[in-house]
């Protein structure tokens, strides 16, 4: 079962465990709403994965490791953990929690959907690097797909000079696609 979770600007997802995405920092009290609302305990998110690491999409990731939940770091979003520190340390009024990613539990692409299925998730995490070097995007069997930040199929037209995101695209539409869920667009059903 998908949640959609909307609590700020970014949209974010719950499935099976794994939270998918957050948004900026600062919004932990409208998210603490939000999952009681929808009937989800912040002991049911097992795991959080961020699509990337720009401000909007894992500015709660420190604070919601506290209480038990871990990091789900893909091995190429390793080095861009500490991207949005700077830019969270210029608004000291949101409180910002810098992630520990030495708690994290790292995995490749490759170990994706063996990782996903022990948590009963069937699907894979692939690499989407046309909106940032550090992107992934959430595949699941039943044709679901968490496309972050990556900017609309249907406007591919309009990017004819971006290689990388006709990559990213002819990749996930590769897969048999139900819907694609995005970080700020609604929903794109395909099927």
């Amino acid at each position: 079962m998908i949640t959609k979770l909307k609590y700020g600007n970014t949209n974010t997802y719950f499935v099976g465990g794994l939270l998918i995405d957050t948004d900026y920092a600062g919004t932990l009290p409208c998210f603490y709403k939000e999952i009681k609302k929808n009937g989800i305990s912040v002991t049911d998110i097992k795991y959080v994965l961020a699509t990337h690491y720009h401000p909007d999409h894992m500015g709660l990731i420190g604070e919601l490791t506290e209480p038990g939940v871990k990091l789900l770091l893909m091995e190429h979003q390793v080095g861009y953990v500490h991207f949005s520190d700077e830019i969270f340390r210029r608004e000291p009024r949101l409180d910002y929690k810098p992630i520990d990613e030495s708690k994290a539990v790292v995995i490749s692409c490759g170990e994706s959907r063996s990782f996903l299925c022990d948590m009963g998730i069937q699907g894979e995490i692939i690499l989407t690097k046309s909106h940032s070097d550090d992107g992934a995007a959430v595949i699941l069997d039943d044709g679901n797909c968490f496309a972050g930040d990556l900017e609309p199929f249907e406007f591919i037209g309009a990017y004819e000079k971006n290689p990388a995101l006709q990559r990213d695209w002819e990749l996930i539409l590769s897969y048999d696609l139900a819907v694609i869920h995005y970080g700020h667009a609604n929903e794109k059903i395909m099927r």
